[in-house]
């Protein structure tokens, strides 16, 4: 069903049908935003279209198979402390919802755990904030064992602060043993200290994943192997593109968060060289901080990149304002969203232009600052993927050092050494001894000046 505008007054047509399992209304319970107000005045803040929001949460809502029997807006002057919206249009809401016999409403906002409870109480229904249907969506995407942790952990940090007055059962004490006495525990407190408890678990496990990335990267830091970090708003096309560029099988679909779990690929550059890349989860606006600290051990594959491709929809209509959004995600993870010599800008999705499009987009493209440039691609077709490879390569190059050097070729442990720690661009036998050209990371480019004699490349 279309979405449509519902602001209290207009008549709507009532469709009763039977009854579905995982029918849902979506709500996007958005703020007026008025003129000359400070969010209207900022230059940082960039304002999402309403209706491009509310398809977004109906996207989220289909992405775990439920049913959008409609979705709404319902603009609001100002947030309600008890139910979000204001009383009228909860009791229109809860009109509809008899209507439309749905089970579930989703909010498109974050609700405090007593805004929900009243909700619920008020529509008849359960009620699911923007936090609660993303944490839905990554329990049923996670995969791995290392996922299944990150979000479970999230899970529980989100489920702990419903536990505040959220249902009445949980207000039952229970007594102490014996002649000791005392009303105990509240059931309320036990289930308090039961989550804190599989909490402080969780936490200790993923400090075990942590540790064994370290492990890895360490491990991947002895081979000249640079990592390449692919991050973007959900559904920006970086799992096509990460297929596309290692010729990998990682899941691609169109939805939302149709990848969760990272995925590390060797990456085969034009001339030969190699890198790793990694596909990450998607960004998406309002991420829950839960869950940005709970996937901060996935995320330190991108804090721990030489090079980070952000990846854009460039033909989506919020295009803007999904690129703010992960560059705000960025700035909580430390990184610099500005970092040219770092961030790489990948518009994707350039296939779905015809090509006087096109040519519009690579005119504003070549109008970028030289510093901040932007490659055009399409991880369909393979449309400009060449170009993005070189521009990997150049910028990976720009962060090592080249040197010529020769070796004994007796010397057969330095040699050696040199295939671990350095990329070997270029190596031939003359008179018993190998003349070499090496690429090196400025943290190697002592030890190999100093124990091979070798001098910088002149350009």
């Amino acid at each position: 069903m279309e979405p449509r505008n519902f602001d209290g007054d207009a008549d709507r047509p009532r469709s009763a049908g039977a009854k579905q399992t995982g029918r849902v209304l979506v709500i996007g319970p958005y703020l007026r935003v008025r003129a000359g107000s400070a969010d209207a005045q900022s230059e940082s803040h960039i304002l999402r279209d309403a209706q491009a929001r509310l398809d977004e949460a109906a996207g989220l809502a289909r992405a775990i198979d439920l049913v959008v029997a409609d979705a709404i807006i319902t603009p609001i002057n100002q947030i309600r402390p008890a139910t979000y919206i204001g009383k009228g249009k909860v009791e229109e809401m809860a009109g509809l919802i008899k209507s439309l016999d749905v089970e579930l409403v989703v909010m498109d906002c974050a609700l405090a755990p007593i805004q929900q409870r009243n909700l619920e109480k008020e529509l008849q229904a359960k009620v699911l904030d923007r936090t609660g249907l993303i944490l839905e969506i990554f329990g049923r995407r996670a995969k791995t064992k290392e996922g299944s942790l990150q979000v479970e952990l999230a899970h529980l940090n989100y489920q702990r602060s419903r536990l505040v007055r959220s249902w009445t059962h949980l207000e039952r004490q229970r007594g102490g043993f014996g002649f000791m006495g005392g009303p105990g525990e509240t059931q309320i407190e036990a289930d308090r200290r039961l989550i804190q408890e599989r909490i402080s678990k969780l936490e200790g496990d993923l400090k075990k994943v942590q540790a064994t990335r370290r492990l890895h990267r360490a491990g991947r830091e002895r081979v000249p192997y640079r990592v390449v970090a692919l991050v973007g708003y959900t559904n920006a096309g970086k799992s096509t593109l990460f297929n596309r560029l290692t010729r990998a099988d990682v899941q691609a679909a169109d939805m939302l968060f149709a990848t969760l779990d990272p995925t590390l690929r060797a990456l085969t550059l034009p001339h030969g060289g190699k890198a790793m890349l990694s596909d990450t989860v998607g960004f998406i606006s309002n991420l829950p901080t839960q869950l940005v600290a709970a996937f901060r051990a996935t995320l330190e594959e991108v804090l721990e990149a030489d090079v980070i491709l952000h990846v854009r929809d460039i033909s989506h209509d919020d295009a803007e304002a999904q690129q703010s959004d992960v560059d705000a995600v960025l700035r909580q993870l430390g990184i610099n969203p500005d970092d040219s010599g770092r961030i790489i800008e990948v518009w994707n999705k350039i296939d779905r232009y015809d090509a006087e499009q096109r040519e519009e987009l690579l005119n504003i493209a070549a109008r970028r600052p030289e510093d901040h440039p932007a490659m055009l691609v399409s991880a369909v077709s393979g449309e400009g993927v060449d170009a993005l490879l070189a521009a990997i390569e150049e910028r990976l190059a720009s962060k090592r050092t080249t040197l010529d050097l020769s070796v004994d070729a007796a010397d057969g442990a330095g040699i050696s050494w040199l295939h671990r720690n350095a990329e070997v661009l270029a190596k031939e036998l003359h008179d018993g001894r190998f003349d070499m050209t090496v690429r090196v990371d400025e943290t190697k480019r002592d030890i190999v000046v100093n124990r091979f004699d070798a001098v910088p490349r002149v350009a």
